[in-house]
């Protein structure tokens, strides 16, 4: 354990498990063996839960806790959030990259690989051996299925059934992602022939009318 590392309330953590310095485990944080979590992470802090009322917002209180898995790695200034009322649960062999956000109840699942700055929202369920490419962010209450992969800076905000290569803002699977973006860029092109076109045409109806 490192220097300036913060243990909470009811706190399990099991053998060889590395934790460098500047952590925090907020409370109700369980660390299974083999484990290396690296500078500045904050694990088990307040899900982000706000009711809306007349004067405001309320804070939701969180309840739950983080179950962190087996020979599971997470990033320098990483956040994990505890659960609501269930744990937020990181399944043994993920690798977290760098400045990651997993938000309240969500569930990770084993062998994930998910890298920088990639934002997952609550309650979320992630399947084994998923790969999120960097910037990747997820919507709140989705389900991604086992051996999906997420291409960089894909939006998400539909369920993604099982081995599927997702990528792109709405996500959309990656064929019809770059078929997408082919027509995209043919856009400029087919203005410029619809405009020559409607020139013909106005010239066209100019010379009948002066006849």
């Amino acid at each position: 354990i490192g220097p300036n590392v913060v243990i909470g309330p009811n706190s399990k953590i099991e053998d060889k498990v590395l934790i460098h310095a500047n952590c925090s485990l907020v409370k109700n944080v369980s660390i299974s063996c083999n484990s290396l979590i690296h500078h500045g992470c904050v694990l088990g802090s307040d899900g982000f839960g706000f009711a809306p009322t007349k004067n405001g917002y309320l804070k939701i209180e969180q309840l739950g806790g983080l179950k962190i898995g087996k020979n599971v790695e997470i990033g320098a200034n990483s956040c994990v959030d505890k659960g609501t009322i269930k744990n937020t649960v990181i399944g043994s062999g993920s690798k977290l990259d760098n400045l990651v956000h997993i938000g309240h109840n969500v569930i990770v699942g084993k062998n994930c690989l998910i890298c920088g700055q990639v934002g997952i929202a609550g309650s979320t369920k992630v399947g084994d051996n998923v790969i999120m490419g960097g910037q990747v962010g997820v919507a709140d209450n989705l389900v991604i299925g086992e051996n999906s992969v997420l291409a960089g800076k894909t939006g998400l905000s539909v369920n993604v059934p099982p081995q599927r290569f997702m990528m792109g803002n709405p996500a959309m699977e990656m064929s019809k992602n770059v078929e997408s973006y082919k027509a995209l860029r043919r856009l400029p092109r087919l203005q410029k022939k619809v405009n020559e076109l409607a020139k013909v045409v106005h010239n066209l109806l100019s010379h009948s009318e002066d006849k």
